[in-house]
């Protein structure tokens, strides 16, 4: 249905900043909320942010709230999250998904029906 590419992964120190960027391609006639997750090392992917379709309502992992900020820009199709005071427990590969429903977000993997490929973020000490 869509096609999602997720950019802006790499090396950082803690402390420092990424910007990710995630892409969106395909069928978008239906409104759809957009989110990332990410998954570490021997751990399950989590929730980590999600913003409704009109950019309103937006959600927040408790571990990222205050440093993490998810916008997005319909026109480009494309969902940001900046990520701000790194820390090494946020190394992951970070996923962008797309849900399909037209009004608030969700945390729940299950709503989302398009996924990324991820993104590797790592944070050294």
């Amino acid at each position: 249905q869509v096609r999602l590419v997720e950019s802006g992964g790499g090396l950082v120190q803690a402390g420092g900043s990424l910007r990710l960027s995630c892409a969106a391609s395909g069928r978008t006639f239906i409104n759809y909320a957009m989110g990332w997750f990410r998954q570490a090392p021997g751990k399950e992917r989590e929730f980590v942010a999600g913003i409704a379709w009109g950019g309103g309502s937006t959600d927040y992992a408790d571990s990222v709230k205050g440093r993490f900020t998810i916008s997005r820009d319909n026109a480009k199709k494309t969902q940001y999250l900046q990520m701000n005071s790194l820390k090494p427990e946020d190394t992951a590969v970070y996923y962008c998904a797309t849900a399909l429903r037209p009004f608030g977000t969700s945390r729940r993997e299950s709503d989302y029906n398009d996924w990324g490929q991820g993104t590797q973020v790592t944070v050294s000490s």
